[in-house]
């Protein structure tokens, strides 16, 4: 059978969310937690890999269980694999999985959030999930370069560098908000894919906007140029929380 899970945790231990030969990734306290109480079940497979010291409250990913070791109700094996992980990293949910449910393939899009505390002196109780900006930020410059985003693009120019060649740097986002919560700002991105460090390149991109720094009507003109160097630096790894991912109403309850 398949259990579906969606998966929480704080990032910065770790060096990102996929298993690896150096440095410990998310996915291999998971796996070894659920093998404590599956011990022949496969690997765990997950819709998105984040990078190290980013977060997740809502990280989706399926694993495969013999049916002869699965003896509890779903609901009752986040439990007993939270029993067997550390506290920075909870299953939130579990379910049966349709036969044919793929956590990453199956994925209608995601949604990423970005916080940023403003003001000159930083909230002690957020320095480990918002980054700080001291400097004040022209909110409604944010929001009018933000409108340049929403749409299917090459976001060739917001995306980290990888040491081999994409396919495609295209992609469709339909949502980029950004939201006040007194001292805090938070930025809502929502797509169908995202790029190695996008999210980030798009959050710094508009801070330094908000500073005066690029122009809110250049972003088309970031966009066209295709090259990294055109926009603006790429946000800290620790304010972005990958926050859920979406799935077609045949998937959404597993």
């Amino acid at each position: 059978m398949k259990l579906k899970l969606t998966i929480a945790y704080d990032g910065a231990a770790y060096a990102g969310w996929q298993a690896q030969k150096t440095g410990l990734g998310v996915q291999q306290r998971v796996e070894e937690a659920v093998a404590k109480i599956f011990p022949h079940a496969g690997r765990l497979r997950s819709s998105s890999r984040t990078d190290t010291g980013v977060h997740a409250l809502g990280m989706a990913a399926h694993v495969e269980i013999p049916d002869h070791e699965f003896k509890m109700a779903a609901a009752k094996a986040a439990l007993a694999i939270n029993a067997h992980l550390p506290r920075d990293i909870r299953i939130m949910a579990a379910s049966r999985g349709r036969a044919d449910f793929d956590a990453r393939f199956h994925a209608k899009g995601k949604q990423y959030r970005y916080f940023v505390w403003t003001g000159p002196a930083m909230n002690p109780l957020l320095r480990h999930l918002a980054w700080h900006v001291s400097l004040p930020l022209d909110l409604a410059a944010m929001r009018s370069a933000a409108q340049f985003f929403p749409g299917r693009h090459d976001f060739k120019s917001l995306a980290g560098t990888r040491n081999y060649e994409m396919s495609s740097t295209v992609r469709t986002l339909t949502r980029c908000d950004i939201r006040r919560h007194g001292r805090l700002l938070t930025f809502i991105l929502e797509g169908d894919g995202f790029l190695y460090k996008m999210c980030r390149g798009i959050v710094g991109t508009l801070v330094q906007v908000g500073q005066g720094k690029i122009a809110p009507g250049t972003i088309k003109q970031i966009l066209d140029q295709k090259d990294r160097r055109a926009a603006g630096m790429t946000a800290p790894a620790h304010g972005l929380v990958l926050w859920k991912v979406f799935y077609g109403r045949a998937y959404r309850s597993g």
